[in-house]
C-alpha cells in the first residue's frame, strides 16, 4: 500500500474523509467476505456430519444387510483349561467330545558341555574335523568344517538351515531348537566324531527332546497337526493341554465342546446399530432445530480487535451451531431415514414393524427436544427411559432367531438402499457418498472468491480516485499559498 501524506496545506482530516466517502464500497466487499465465511462454515458442518451418515452407510448398515453377518455362532468349553474354540457360521449347533492326546512340541537340543571358552573358539580346537550332517524334517543338510570355523560361524550356519541357535558361553552349551513344532519339523544331528566332539547328540551327552505332533480325538475320530491348533467342521480347536487320565484304567477324560446360536451377539448388534442411528438422527434434529442465528455475522479483523478472544468465540459459535438451521439436504435425508424405520417388512408372509419387537420411539412428552426420532429396546438394561420394561427383542431372538435375522436385515437393506439413492453422483452438484451439494457448494464458494477481488479492485480504485482528488487540492492549494507569499512579499517592500 503506498504512503499517503495528506492534508499538510487545507488542514482537513482527509484520511477519515475519504474513509466516510467510500464506506458503503468498502460494505459491500465485507458483505460479500461474511458470505463466504458463512459458506466455509456451512461447508465444514456439512463434512463433519455427512462423516458420520457415511459411516453407517458404508459401515454398520452394509454388514447388517447381509443375513450370514448375523449367524454368529459361540461354543461353550467345559474344561477352558484343555482347549479354546473359535466358532464360525458353518459349525453345527450340537455338542461333541474332545480329547486331546498330546501337544505339538519343537525340537530343542541342549548340548553337553565343551571346552569352547567362547564364540570365537575354532571348532577345530575343540576336535571338530568331519563335516556335520544334520536332519531337519525330512531334509539333510551338511555343513563344511574348515580349519577357520569358529563357535559363532557354525551357530551361523544352523540358523541358514532354519534353526533356532546359540552358544551359551558361560554354561558351554549349544541350544538348538526348530522353528516350527510337529513331527514333522524333527531336528537329528548325524552321530560321528564331529557332533561327539560338541556333544550334540543323546550317545555323546545332549539333552534330545525330539519335536512331536499334536493329537486330537473329536466325537473318536482322530486328528493330528503340527501345531496345537486344528480346524475340524467350523471350529478351530487349541490344545492347550493333555486331557486327564483316570489313574486305574488310564481312560481319557473327555471335553464337552457345546456350540450355539451366540444370541447374545444378535441382540448386541441391533442394539449397537440402534445406538449409531440414535446418536445421528439427534444430531441431525438438533442441528436441523438450532435457535436462529438472525442479526448475527460473521465479524471483520476490525469488529474481533475490538471484543475479547471469549466474546469472539461465543459470537461465531452462535452462527456455527445454526449454520445448519432449517437446511433442505439436511431435511430430505433424515426425513428418508425416519420414513424407512416407520416402514413395515414382511417376514414368513406377516407384516412386521420395530415395534413388535419392543423396538419404539418415547413420546412427544417424554423424550427430550430433538430427541423424540431416537428409538428404544423395552428392557434394556443400559436404557433407563425404558428398562422396566418388557424386552421383547431378548425373546424374539431366543424364540426364533431367523425371523429377526431377516426382519432387521431388511429393514437395514431398505435403509441402505435409500441412503445410496440420497449420495448418489450429480453432475455439478454432488459426487459420490456426499449428502449434500458438495461440488455446488464449492462453485460457490469460488463464485465469492472472485466476487472479492472485483469489490476489492473497485474499493482501491474508488479510494486512489479520491486520494487523487485530495492531491490536487492540496496541490491547488500549495501554489496558491505561495502566490500569496509572493505577493505579501512584493507589498511588503513598498
Amino acid at each position: 500500500m503506498p504512503i499517503r501524506i495528506t492534508g499538510m496545506n487545507s488542514g482537513l482530516d482527509t484520511e477519515s474523509i475519504i474513509t466516510e466517502l467510500v464506506k458503503a464500497q468498502k460494505t459491500k466487499s465485507e458483505n460479500v467476505k461474511k458470505a463466504q465465511t458463512k459458506l466455509e462454515w456451512k461447508q465444514d458442518a456439512w463434512k463433519e456430519l455427512n462423516s458420520k451418515i457415511y459411516k453407517l452407510f458404508n459401515g454398520t448398515l452394509s454388514n447388517m444387510r447381509m443375513e450370514a453377518d448375523y449367524s454368529k455362532k459361540t461354543t461353550d468349553v467345559s474344561d477352558s483349561s484343555v482347549a479354546s474354540v473359535v466358532t464360525s457360521g458353518t459349525a453345527m449347533n450340537v455338542s461333541q467330545k474332545l480329547i486331546v492326546k498330546s501337544l505339538a512340541s519343537n525340537a530343542y537340543i541342549t548340548s553337553g558341555a565343551v571346552a569352547a571358552t567362547d564364540g570365537s573358539s575354532k571348532l577345530a580346537d575343540l576336535g571338530v574335523t568331519e563335516n556335520i550332517k544334520v536332519k531337519v524334517g525330512s531334509e539333510t543338510k551338511e555343513i563344511a568344517v574348515t580349519e577357520d570355523m569358529t563357535v559363532d560361524n557354525f551357530v551361523s550356519k544352523l540358523k541358514e538351515f532354519g534353526m533356532e541357535a546359540s552358544f551359551d558361553a558361560k554354561n558351554q552349551r549349544f541350544h538348538i531348537a526348530s522353528k516350527e513344532s510337529g513331527s514333522a519339523n524333527n531336528i537329528v544331528f548325524e552321530d560321528n566324531s564331529a557332533t561327539a566332539a560338541l556333544k550334540l547328540t543323546s550317545t555323546s551327552g545332549a539333552a534330545v527332546n525330539a519335536a512331536t505332533a499334536a493329537v486330537i480325538s473329536l466325537n473318536g475320530a482322530e486328528y493330528t497337526s503340527n501345531s496345537n491348533t486344528f480346524e475340524v467342521n467350523g471350529l478351530t480347536i487349541t490344545a492347550l493341554q493333555v486331557s486327564e487320565q483316570d489313574a486305574t484304567t488310564g481312560e481319557y477324560k473327555a471335553t464337552t465342546l457345546t456350540t450355539r446360536q451366540d444370541t447374545d451377539g444378535i441382540y448386541d448388534m441391533i442394539k449397537n446399530f440402534l445406538k449409531e442411528y440414535n446418536a445421528l438422527i439427534n444430531e441431525m434434529d438438533k442441528l436441523y432445530n438450532a435457535e436462529s442465528s438472525k442479526g448475527y455475522e460473521p465479524l471483520t479483523d476490525d469488529e474481533k480487535s475490538e471484543l475479547s478472544d471469549s466474546e469472539v468465540d461465543k459470537w461465531e459459535k452462535k452462527i456455527k451451531d445454526s449454520i445448519l438451521r432449517r437446511d433442505s439436504n439436511l431435511s430430505t435425508v433424515s426425513s428418508a431415514m425416519k420414513n424407512i424405520m416407520l416402514q413395515g417388512i414382511s417376514v414368513n408372509g406377516e407384516q412386521m414393524y420395530l415395534s413388535d419387537f419392543g423396538v419404539e420411539t418415547l413420546g412427544y412428552f417424554s423424550a427430550e427436544e430433538n430427541e423424540r426420532n431416537a428409538y428404544h429396546i423395552s428392557g434394556d438394561a443400559d436404557d433407563s427411559a425404558v428398562s422396566s420394561g418388557e424386552n421383547k427383542l431378548k425373546a424374539a431372538i431366543a424364540a426364533d432367531p431367523d425371523s429377526v435375522i431377516s426382519f432387521f436385515s431388511q429393514l437395514s437393506n431398505n435403509l441402505y438402499k435409500e441412503l445410496n439413492e440420497q449420495s448418489r453422483s450429480v453432475e455439478g452438484i454432488r459426487t459420490f457418498g456426499k449428502f449434500y451439494d458438495d461440488k455446488k457448494m464449492q462453485e460457490e464458494y469460488n463464485d465469492y472468491t472472485t466476487k472479492i477481488k472485483e469489490q476489492e479492485a473497485k474499493l482501491t480504485a474508488m479510494e486512489d480516485r479520491w486520494y487523487s482528488k485530495f492531491s490536487a487540492m492540496e496541490t491547488a492549494l500549495a501554489k496558491l499559498q505561495s502566490n500569496q507569499n509572493a505577493v505579501s512579499s512584493l507589498l511588503g517592500g513598498l
